[in-house]
């Protein structure tokens, strides 16, 4: 592969997606805290199961694709955490800077997913572990 703009500006993409969800699932955990976090879920009716796979999802997801590491399938996979998070959000109006904030920024982020989807990775990129890429489609990895 060859280090094009369009590489690059995959990177950075790719990066910024990553971090934001890693940020996010770490801030479940320290600042929130896992039992905060579920409770905050089942206050929405959301059963406690699902708080954690959030987590899981927010920091395995954001550091795959830091690294580079299945995007496509990665950013596909974080969608559902992402819509559920505009979900969440969608009562709070349009502004994230809204008390409890808005719906605007989760709704990004679901745009950049797609991006990623579509996209891919771009330059430096960790693409391949030969076990896992068995059970993946083409079109993912």
């Amino acid at each position: 592969m060859t280090i094009s703009s369009q590489n690059c500006g995959a990177l950075l993409l790719r990066l910024s997606l990553g971090i934001i969800l890693l940020a996010h699932g770490l801030l479940k955990i320290f600042v929130f805290t896992i039992p905060g976090t579920v409770g905050f879920f089942e206050s929405l009716g959301i059963p406690a199961f699902i708080a954690y796979l959030t987590i899981f999802g927010e920091i395995a997801g954001g550091t795959a694709l830091i690294i580079g590491a299945y995007t496509r399938l990665v950013a596909l996979l974080s969608l559902p955490i992402l819509i559920g998070a505009t979900w969440v959000h969608i009562g709070n109006g349009w502004m994230f800077s809204n008390p409890n904030g808005g719906w605007e920024y989760p709704a990004l982020l679901i745009i950049l997913a797609i991006i990623v989807i579509l996209i891919g990775p771009g330059a430096f990129a960790f693409r391949r572990v030969p076990i896992i890429d068995k059970l993946i489609p083409n079109f993912l990895k």
